[in-house]
């Protein structure tokens, strides 16, 4: 627990001549969509393991490796239960294991808690979950620097990944987050995923992450993976079992299709944007950069959209036991939420990926309002009534946004989106904001 001694809130609102009632008429938008959305996702996983020819040779009793990542990905846990039971009617012996990198503090028990958080444990998988940090050296780039992967993968007569497809938050490639990159940092457990981090820092993620995988690939039992790719509804819109001998290839087409659905807000500028929350179990940066338009990785591009000139962020979630890592993304954040950060599971997750400026504490507010009238002074717009604000849940939801009546002018008239009532918005005696995103 972390103590602050902070201007009050009387003082720092005092530097401005903003108050609440200028703030405008709010209302709530919904994006419109009506994309591809697998009825069954049991059936569907089923389907996937069928579309991996290598289960059909393994001996009877073979035991599978099955990789659980750190996402908070919603129809997850049903895909890995299904592949689990499918392969235990094969009279094959399954056993999932936490592939995540140093989340949960870069141990073990805070790996198995992690998965617990998302719904993956022994009970609702109906096998083992055995989770080690140990690696073993299993080959080397072409500059010389290890590459590693899970004794318990490694043990196993074969792997297989388990992934969600989808763009990253630190780089722009052919493969980015998928099953390539959970076979190198996921299999590479905490020491593989400093020593890639660092191998990509040099050299770029878009060449070192699919040479490794490439190389891993050779070098280990992986029989393939299943790919997941959602809908901007947060569910699956295609879940496919990929051979490990057509992974590469086949994981830049199933990007595109990611690129086509994947969740933006409703509107490509805004003056303030408040996010509810942060949270590794909603992105690997706490929040996802795609969706707010900051990648602060070193020698990585910036992106163009969306324009956000002030980020404000109340909170970090309960699965991610205070590593807020994606703070520094921000440019406010609450007091009580750095007053809830877990340091040392913050700092062994950015030293592992890499960049520190992730990590940074912004400006500390005492409440929501101090926050918005604060705002008044650092985003070039003096006049609350005129500024285009934005309010989400977290960056896996920004479809469904709380926005200002400027934001409300511009959205009138499309037929992609659906604007509630106007109401305004409202406060306890304490500044926090009590009025929701919809009602």
């Amino acid at each position: 627990m972390v103590t602050l001694d902070l201007p009050s809130r009387e003082r720092l609102e005092a530097v401005n001549d903003a108050t609440l009632d200028d703030l405008p008429a709010f209302a709530t938008v919904r994006s419109v969509s009506d994309p591809p959305e697998v009825d069954d996702v049991r059936a569907s996983a089923v389907e996937a393991v069928d579309d991996i020819p290598a289960f059909e040779t393994l001996p009877s009793g073979s035991s599978v490796a099955i990789t659980a990542g750190s996402r908070g990905i919603h129809d997850m846990s049903a895909v890995l239960a299904a592949v689990v039971e499918e392969l235990q009617t094969r009279d094959l012996d399954p056993f999932i294991m936490p592939a995540m990198g140093s989340h949960g503090g870069a141990t073990a028990d805070g790996q198995v808690q992690t998965l617990a958080s998302l719904g993956v444990t022994e009970a609702s998988m109906g096998c083992e979950v055995r989770s080690s940090m140990a690696v073993e050296r299993v080959a080397e780039d072409p500059n010389g620097e290890p590459i590693y992967a899970a004794k318990d993968a490694l043990e196993a007569d074969a792997i297989l990944l388990a992934n969600r497809v989808k763009l990253h938050t630190d780089y722009r490639g052919p493969i980015e987050s998928g099953l390539c990159k959970m076979a190198v940092v996921g299999l590479g457990k905490h020491r593989g995923a400093e020593n890639m981090h660092n191998a990509a820092i040099a050299r770029g993620f878009d060449e070192v992450i699919p040479e490794r995988a490439r190389i891993l690939l050779d070098e280990t039992d992986i029989v393939g993976g299943i790919a997941v790719v959602e809908n901007d509804h947060e569910r699956a819109a295609f879940i496919e079992g990929v051979p490990a001998e057509e992974l590469p290839e086949r994981e830049t087409e199933l990007l595109e299709r990611s690129k086509e659905l994947f969740p933006s807000l409703p509107v490509d500028q805004l003056d303030f944007l408040m996010v509810d929350e942060l949270g590794k179990n909603i992105s690997g940066t706490g929040m996802d950069t795609n969706v707010v338009g900051r990648v602060w990785f070193h020698n990585q591009p910036e992106v163009n959209s969306p324009e956000i000139t002030r980020i404000y962020v109340r909170s970090v979630t309960p699965e991610s036991h205070g590593n807020a890592i994606g703070i520094g993304l921000a440019d406010y954040v609450n007091q009580s939420l750095v007053e809830t950060i877990n340091f040392e599971d913050m700092y062994v997750n950015i030293t592992t990926s890499g960049e520190p400026e992730r990590s940074k504490i912004p400006f500390v507010v005492p409440c929501d309002a101090t926050a918005l009238i604060l705002a008044a002074s650092m985003t070039g717009v003096p006049d609350l009534s005129e500024m285009r604000i934005g309010r989400i849940t977290n960056t896996l939801e920004p479809g469904t946004m709380l926005a200002s009546e400027p934001v409300l002018e511009e959205l009138s008239g499309r037929d992609d989106v659906e604007i509630g009532d106007r109401r305004r918005l409202e406060f306890d005696a304490d500044g926090t904001l009590v009025s929701a995103i919809e009602e």
